[in-house]
């Protein structure tokens, strides 16, 4: 019987758990892909992240047709569409990796229970995380909620597993029959890319999607750039980080294979490495608090006085027109290239909820529908970071100052001319002390919350 493997946020043939367990099946395999829009509590992509999904898609398409594997796309409920491909198939089984988010979840128990009971095989697979959620806890069995003891456990724990090979697949004949009666949906038909206007033009110049160029980057960096990631990594013009983000939120490339990759280099990786530890960190947390989009971790963080009547400060902050030349370039990258370096999304967060007092959540909307790497575990976590009600969260009276900020990190005003040079024509937004007194005083107020 032909096996049905469920693709999500694994877009790739390398290090493919379910992908490699399908590979014995003398049937023949089929490779699904279900952009689920409708299913209860599952947050549709934002309009960056769906150009990125586009180009993915069509480079998995590719590689799986070179190992003789037909990709399948289909529109609609994963929890309807899955079973019904399953049957249009004749599959005797079904394969996924696993997703940890409350909905994603919830889809997918359902979904292998009803296919049990249906008489069919199914099993999901550990893939997208180095540590699996319920594996990491403190002595008494709940979630961190600080980093160094949540990375420090990791690292006791079992190392994470080899990376899988790329499974070879027997000769497909018996799948080519079967699929001439399998419909699947044309890419273009979903319009995932922005036509009217084009604004992500730009961004092929930047990236280029795919489980291929998510191995080569990392080949890249681990020769030219791991050398000085530790002591460059906070300056925006000296392109010394990895760039593996949007690979890892599409899972184009494993962690696993990041991970052992990094180790075998013989380069300094052990900063980089607890980078790869925090996006597990946020991962972690979003299994516990499925609701890290929308509340505050804090709850204390419930009585903030955000402003009310923000519209023009937060529409000149997402245009990258507020005259903070540091702020500014970095919300310019963002429009342009889909991306933005790690050190400034902290200054331009921190701008938005303590120099503006805007919600924390207007800024991580926007990054959703403007950052080709948002996911919904790592998006949210970091703007709560930044906003200081999150999990290990910077204190609140920490804000950056975007003047000190570029003084330290970009002195020579490369980073800004690249993207912002005429950021300093513009009459700055605030005064940057007044508005620092003032979200003082409105972190005052949360405290005196606390205590009444």
């Amino acid at each position: 019987m032909t096996t049905l493997v469920w693709f999500r946020d694994d877009l790739r043939t390398d290090d493919h758990p379910a992908l490699a367990a399908a590979a014995s099946d003398p049937g023949g395999v089929v490779a699904l892909y279900v952009l689920d829009e409708e299913s209860a509590g599952v947050r549709p992509l934002g309009g960056a992240a769906k150009w990125w999904l586009h180009h993915s898609l069509e480079s998995l398409a590719a590689a799986l047709r070179a190992l003789g594997v037909t990709l399948v796309l289909r529109r609609g409920a994963a929890g309807e569409i899955v079973p019904a491909v399953a049957r249009e198939l004749g599959a005797g089984r079904v394969l996924w990796n696993r997703r940890y988010g409350a909905a994603e979840r919830r889809v997918d128990a359902e979904l292998k229970q009803g296919l049990r009971e249906s008489g069919l095989d199914a099993h999901s697979f550990a893939g997208s995380l180095l540590f699996e959620p319920w594996t990491i806890t403190t002595k008494t069995g709940g979630p961190y909620r600080v980093y160094s003891p949540f990375w420090r456990a990791c690292l006791a724990s079992p190392p994470p597993r080899a990376p899988i090979a790329v499974p070879v697949f027997a000769d497909p004949p018996a799948v080519a029959a079967t699929m001439a009666s399998v419909p699947s949906d044309a890419l273009s038909d979903w319009q995932l890319l922005p036509t009217h206007p084009d604004w992500a033009a730009e961004f092929g110049a930047h990236w280029r999607p795919g489980e291929a160029a998510a191995r080569a980057r990392l080949s890249e960096f681990l020769a030219e750039r791991a050398h000085r990631y530790a002591n460059e990594r906070d300056l925006p013009a000296s392109e010394a980080t990895s760039g593996l983000a949007p690979h890892l939120r599409f899972g184009e490339i494993s962690p696993q294979r990041v991970w052992h990759e990094s180790l075998a280099s013989g380069a300094d990786v052990g900063m980089f490495l607890s980078e790869l530890g925090w996006r597990e960190f946020a991962w972690h947390t979003y299994f516990h608090r499925p609701d890290l989009a929308t509340q505050n971790l804090d709850r204390r963080f419930d009585a903030f006085p955000w402003r009310e009547g923000a519209g023009e400060s937060l529409a000149r902050w997402q245009q990258g027109r507020t005259g903070i030349p540091l702020v500014d370039a970095g919300m310019r990258e963002l429009w342009r290239s889909g991306t933005m370096h790690n050190r400034v999304r902290m200054v331009v967060a921190s701008f938005l909820v303590k120099n503006l007092l805007v919600d924390w959540r207007e800024g991580e909307a926007w990054f959703w529908d403007t950052l080709v790497d948002a996911d919904a575990a790592s998006n949210p976590f970091n703007w709560q970071w930044v906003a200081g009600c999150g999990a290990d969260a910077a204190p609140y009276f920490r804000i950056f100052n975007p003047v000190t900020q570029q003084q330290k990190f970009d002195a020579e005003g490369v980073y800004v001319d690249r993207w912002a040079p005429d950021s300093v024509l513009t009459p700055p937004l605030v005064d940057l002390k007044a508005t620092r007194v003032r979200a003082l005083a409105a972190f005052d107020r949360v405290k005196v919350a606390d205590r009444t």
